[in-house]
């Protein structure tokens, strides 16, 4: 019987004597949610949890290519395609993308995301040469402007080699390395860092009445499994993020289960992205339709994220996540 451990994360200067710091954070905890797949989820103390199990909860994870992985991270979202589902058709130059991409930063951002195929639900996939046509220059254009790490969002092996070429730093596969058998060994080969999502299917059909067993703990098996493939590649663990997928391939009672038990992932030993961003089910709970309104509740979910120890987060709106976070670090 597998038994999975999520720590309850609390956090402020007056600590009891047997509390240990997350991941090597200000948070802290004392006690951890044991959960299996044949039993009810029970509460034990620190003592109680098996030491190599403490040993990766606790320990700092290091710096993501100069990036201190002991405070949160803003990663910026800049898709340049027409039909993203939020911003696609905004950045359909290379100037306006550029210009973008120095104000995300500007605001707070220390990782540009650069997308060129839309992974919105139904999306229709895009040839590689196109996928480069649009990010290269882009990636290039932002290089020669700010050493800000870059990540590339893609699927495919070609796509990533042009992109670091161009100046990206790190690959974001939305597939978690199923697509495209190439592209993981390319990753290794390369040395660079890189971001594992989960996601139930393809764009085109994820949605389509999603099913699991046990949603937080298949996504965790399925990102536990993928970070072992990636090892034996060559990849440090402590050159992989891991990304729960929130909203690829989930109903919103998925994405709520995942929400409310983020800190689970931490026993991956990987820092945690979260890209919430003005998804479907921010818009149904927040009673919001339009898209580029939904700030508000995916600054909320960010902030729900960062409580439980998630090191970066995912967003259309740099410069008001910047603000909130600001001011949630200062009461705390």
């Amino acid at each position: 019987m597998k038994t999975y451990f999520r720590p309850l994360v609390q956090h402020g200067p007056a600590r009891p004597k047997d509390a240990v710091a997350l991941a090597g954070q200000s948070l802290w905890f004392t006690h951890a949610e044991v959960l299996t797949r044949e039993n009810p989820p029970q509460v034990v103390q620190v003592a109680e949890i098996p030491s190599d199990v403490l040993g990766v909860l606790t320990s700092p994870r290091a710096a993501l290519s100069n990036l201190d992985m002991q405070r949160p991270h803003i990663m910026g979202i800049l898709n340049a395609t027409p039909d993203s589902f939020s911003d696609g058709g905004l950045h359909n130059s290379v100037e306006r993308a550029r210009s973008a991409a120095v104000d995300m930063v500007a605001h707070g951002a220390t990782i540009l995301d650069i997308g060129g195929e839309s992974t919105r639900p139904g999306a229709d996939f895009v040839p590689e040469d196109e996928e480069i046509a649009r990010t290269r220059p882009l990636i290039e254009a932002i290089r020669a402007e700010t050493d800000v790490l870059i990540s590339i969002d893609t699927r495919k092996t070609s796509v990533a080699k042009a992109a670091s070429a161009a100046g990206a730093g790190l690959i974001n596969d939305v597939s978690g390395f199923t697509f495209d058998p190439g592209l993981a060994p390319f990753c290794a080969q390369l040395g660079a860092p890189v971001c594992v999502m989960h996601m139930n299917g393809d764009p085109d059909t994820m949605q389509d009445d999603p099913q699991y067993d046990d949603v937080l703990l298949d996504v965790y098996d399925f990102l536990e499994g993928q970070v072992t493939y990636l090892e034996r590649l060559g990849l440090r663990r402590d050159q992989i993020v891991v990304d729960p997928g929130i909203g690829f391939g989930k109903s919103q009672d998925h994405n709520l289960a995942l929400l409310r038990s983020l800190s689970l992932f931490h026993g991956l030993g990987c820092p945690i992205l979260l890209g919430v961003s003005r998804k479907g089910f921010i818009g149904s709970i927040g009673q919001e339709p339009r898209k580029d309104s939904r700030a508000p509740g995916s600054i909320a979910l960010a902030l729900a994220g960062l409580s439980q120890g998630v090191q970066i987060i995912r967003v259309h709106d740099v410069a008001e996540t910047a603000q909130a976070l600001r001011l949630w670090a200062a009461v705390r």
